[in-house]
């Protein structure tokens, strides 16, 4: 029995880099390009401000609708292939933006580029919180948020490439597409379901070191405890995807960058932004969940506001600094919280449920920086905006529950 239970903690680390992989495909390609593919498609689209947050707000619906089913199909088909079915999805959608010019359609195509984010997302990150005891949970889900860096990466070096190729954006969009439909087949090769009889072993050694204190027996969320937890993730999704949509658009049109300048800074953005996920990630499990929200959310918060364009031109290296430093620590902290609060079987449904709430934020979030955008003329306004809101969550933080996770 020794040796089996050896194997598979040690596989743990292949489902991690499965996951890192599927997070590249699912958000990094799948969402985060997104920032480095919009700038080249305005003036052969016509698109205006509002338009643009859109787009980028109509993903995020299908996002949305997506992540309440989670529970249920991981229930019905397994997490690994609701993982690869739904990355073929994002990257047959993303192929097939880069095959029209039709503004509604290319609309109805990122819908289901963000059906496919989400059924992949959710189960990915719920799967590393049951394969991982409390000591080890947020260190390996920052580990896997590693994907979201190097997909923002591969879009600020390639994307200005392949657009000066001869055939445009919709080059870049295809070559993104074919490469997530790759990554689908690495993940069902990869990934495999929960174990669940070794995650009960794993959980009831850290309950008996005292680890998991506050679990509930019932596997559900204290109802405060849900609805703080959901309600900092809500400012999360709002804030950081204004940041993440328009950034690389107000470098362009606002701060006089070359596409490709504006470019290196965005990968110099998801270079840094590598090491987050593990470094808050583990500081969370040392720290508890509480101080890593508060700490994050701090630096998010200066970075938002030094992006505003009335401020010195420097500032905006501080911004693109602060941004990376932070970037995908709070979605695997969250995933770490609502692990250590629930049971193995509710964790997927939980997280669905936060996620969902997560989604509202995205929607809003881009839409209306879009429209504060149009009527002021520049972005400046959205990311006050988002720098007000970040300390909201910073406040929020301080009222979850004091805890020491390793």
């Amino acid at each position: 029995m020794v040796q089996p239970r050896k194997k598979k903690r040690a596989y743990r680390w292949v489902i991690v880099i499965g996951g890192i992989f599927g997070l590249l495909a699912s958000l990094g390609i799948g969402r985060f390009a997104l920032g480095m593919l919009l700038p080249a498609m305005v003036e052969p689209l016509q698109l205006t401000y509002s338009q643009m947050g859109f787009i980028s707000t109509l993903n995020f619906c299908g996002y949305l609708a997506a992540v309440l089913l989670c529970g249920r199909l991981i229930g019905w088909v397994g997490s690994r292939t609701l993982i690869s079915l739904a990355l073929l999805l994002v990257g047959g959608s993303m192929c097939a933006v880069g095959w029209t010019e039709n503004t509604r359609l290319i609309m109805l195509l990122y819908l289901l580029t963000g059906v496919g984010s989400g059924l992949s997302n959710v189960p990915i990150m719920a799967l590393i919180s049951r394969w991982f005891e409390p000591a080890l949970r947020g260190r390996a889900t920052g580990m896997v948020v590693i994907g979201n860096g190097l997909g923002i990466i591969l879009g600020g070096h390639l994307v200005p490439m392949l657009n000066g190729l001869g055939r445009g954006w919709q080059l870049s969009w295809q070559v993104f597409g074919a490469s997530v439909l790759v990554v689908a087949g690495i993940c069902w090769l990869l990934l495999r379901n929960e174990p669940s009889r070794e995650q009960d072993h794993l959980l009831m050694t850290a309950r008996q070191r005292g680890e998991n204190p506050r679990e509930n027996p019932d596997g559900r969320f204290d109802r405060r405890l849900f609805w703080r937890a959901a309600a900092i993730y809500f400012l999360f999704g709002f804030t950081y995807v204004i940041y993440a949509t328009f950034f690389v658009s107000s470098l362009v049109q606002q701060r006089g960058f070359s596409e490709s300048g504006a470019g290196l800074v965005w990968s110099w953005i998801g270079l840094l932004s590598l090491g987050s996920g593990p470094l808050f990630g583990s500081l969370s499990d040392r720290l508890g969940r509480r101080a890593g929200l508060m700490l994050v959310f701090s630096i998010q918060t200066v970075a938002y506001g030094s992006a505003a364009a009335f401020l010195p031109f420097h500032f905006l290296y501080l911004s693109a600094f602060c941004f990376a430093i932070v970037a995908w620590s709070v979605p695997s902290i969250m995933a770490a919280l609502v692990g250590d609060f629930t049971s193995p079987r509710q964790t997927a449904a939980v997280f669905g449920y936060i996620t969902f709430i997560f989604g509202i934020g995205q929607i809003a979030g881009p839409y209306c920086a879009g429209l504060l955008a149009e009527r002021s003329g520049g972005f400046g306004p959205a990311f006050l905006l988002a720098s007000g809101l970040a300390f909201v969550a910073v406040l929020i933080s301080a009222k979850l529950p004091k805890q020491k996770t390793g």
